[in-house]
């Protein structure tokens, strides 16, 4: 018998209490759990030519700057070293990514791992985001040194994340947490942002 059960969100059972946050906060922080994201694990040598054969079959240039974001319509190239990049894309797309990267890289060595059901993505944004993240994250967040288009693999409440700011200023920031540790993020962000409540 076939397995069709449907995927279930990491964050599923906190979905009510993000929302309650962000109208008790009065919109001061916005939390919410974007469930899904197709995630590309993509490694391969940044100066070969399948660089650019990839880059050219997605639509977008890998990021070659440290930990920046270069963005193409729904897709997200996230720099993670010199030679490896997350692509986050709408969720279901994984299948079409992957042999769009494969097809374009040919024979040149890629490493190319679907890793969508390793992290799950919240959104924290609102006037009060980054002071929010700065409660218990290392970075400096402040929009000179960590502005639209950035990206860093760090800790936020202990937890390893990947946070991004998105590309514009209210568009908050994607904190791309492993799914075993969504639930512990999930709750250190609601008693964090009681100070905004």
């Amino acid at each position: 018998m076939a397995d069709t059960a449907l995927p279930r969100s990491p964050l599923g059972p906190a979905a009510d209490r993000l929302a309650a946050t962000t109208h008790a906060s009065g919109g001061a922080v916005r939390l919410a759990e974007l469930p899904f994201l197709a995630q590309i694990d993509l490694r391969l040598d940044a100066k070969g030519t399948a660089a650019d054969a990839v880059g050219l079959a997605l639509g977008l240039q890998l990021p070659l700057e440290p930990n920046t974001v270069v963005r193409a319509g729904e897709l997200t190239a996230l720099w993670l070293g010199p030679d490896e990049w997350l692509l986050v894309g709408p969720a279901g797309t994984q299948r079409d990514l992957e042999s769009r990267i494969r097809e374009a890289a040919g024979d040149e060595p890629v490493s190319v791992t679907d890793v969508s059901a390793q992290r799950t993505t919240l959104l924290v944004a609102g006037p009060r985001a980054r002071d929010l993240l700065a409660h218990g994250c290392a970075l400096d967040l402040h929009p000179r040194a960590f502005g639209p288009g950035r990206c860093a693999q760090t800790t936020l409440g202990r937890t390893q994340v990947v946070v991004v700011a998105r590309d514009e200023p209210r568009a908050g920031f994607w904190v791309l947490v492993r799914s075993s540790f969504a639930g512990y993020l999930a709750d250190w962000l609601l008693d964090a942002a009681t100070e905004y409540i």
